[in-house]
C-alpha cells in the first residue's frame, strides 16, 4: 500500500472514469464485437473483458507501464523513448493508436495543472509524442507509489472504463456491470502479477481479431463510441 493517505487518494483519482482524459469514449473494440453478434449478454460480455485483460492488457499495456515507472524516476530518456516506440508500434490500428495518442496528451495536459511534475521530465514527455502507458507511469512517480500499486490503479481504471462501455453497447444493466467489475477485479492481481514479469522479450501485443474489430469499427456505420 501506498505509505501516506494522500498517496493512496491520489491512486484513487487516477483510477476514477471522472478523469478528464476520455477514457470514457472508447470501447477498445468492444462495440464492433457487439455489433458482429460476438459479445451479446452479460457472461459473454464479462469473458470478452477478461480475456481483454489477460491476454492484451496484463502482456502490453501494463508492462509498459511497469518498466516506465523506474526510467520516469531516473530520467533515462533512451528508455523511455524505446518504450514509447514500442507503444506507438504496436497498435495495430488507426484508431487504437489514436486513443493511445490523444489520453497521453489528455493526461500530460491534466498533470501540468494539478501537479508539480519535473519541468525537464514534463518536456521529455511532451517530446516523445506521449502515449498513454508512459503518460500514466510519469503520474505514478509524482507520488510515492509502488510499481504493483500503480498497475492495480491502472487496471482498475481500465475495466471501470470497458465496464462502462459494456453497459452502453450491448446494453446491460447496472447490476450486470457490477457483477463484472467484480469478476474483473478479482483477476487484476493475478494479471498484474504477470505484467511484472514480462521483460523486453517477452512483452508482446498481439490480439488478431481485436485488431480486426477495431479495424472494423473504424468504418462501422452506427457507434457510439471513438473505437
Amino acid at each position: 500500500m501506498p505509505e501516506r493517505p494522500s498517496d493512496l487518494l491520489w491512486l484513487m483519482q487516477l483510477a476514477s472514469p471522472a478523469l478528464p482524459v476520455g477514457g470514457f469514449s472508447y470501447s477498445e473494440g468492444l462495440e464492433a464485437a457487439v455489433e458482429h453478434g460476438l459479445v451479446h449478454d452479460e457472461v459473454s460480455a464479462q469473458s470478452w473483458l477478461l480475456d481483454h485483460l489477460h491476454l492484451s492488457q496484463s502482456r502490453s499495456e501494463l508492462p509498459v507501464v511497469a518498466q516506465a515507472m523506474p526510467a520516469w524516476q531516473s530520467h533515462d530518456v533512451l528508455r523511455l523513448n524505446q518504450l514509447n516506440q514500442w507503444v506507438l508500434r504496436t497498435r495495430e490500428t488507426h484508431e487504437m493508436r489514436l486513443q493511445s495518442e490523444q489520453m497521453g496528451r489528455s493526461l500530460l495536459d491534466w498533470l501540468r495543472n494539478h501537479t508539480d511534475v519535473d519541468p525537464a521530465r514534463h518536456d521529455t514527455c511532451q517530446q516523445l509524442p506521449p502515449t498513454w502507458p508512459l503518460v500514466f507511469a510519469l503520474a505514478l512517480t509524482t507520488r510515492r507509489v509502488q510499481v504493483r500499486d500503480g498497475l492495480l490503479a491502472s487496471a482498475f481504471a481500465w475495466a471501470e472504463n470497458m465496464v462502462q462501455a459494456a453497459i452502453k453497447s450491448v446494453p446491460l444493466g447496472q447490476r450486470s456491470g457490477q457483477r463484472m467489475l467484480a469478476a474483473l477485479s478479482a483477476e487484476i492481481p493475478s494479471a498484474v502479477d504477470h505484467a511484472m514479469a514480462v521483460n523486453d522479450d517477452t512483452r508482446q501485443s498481439f490480439s488478431p481479431r481485436l485488431a480486426i474489430l477495431s479495424a472494423r469499427h473504424e468504418t462501422q456505420y452506427s457507434r457510439l463510441f471513438r473505437s
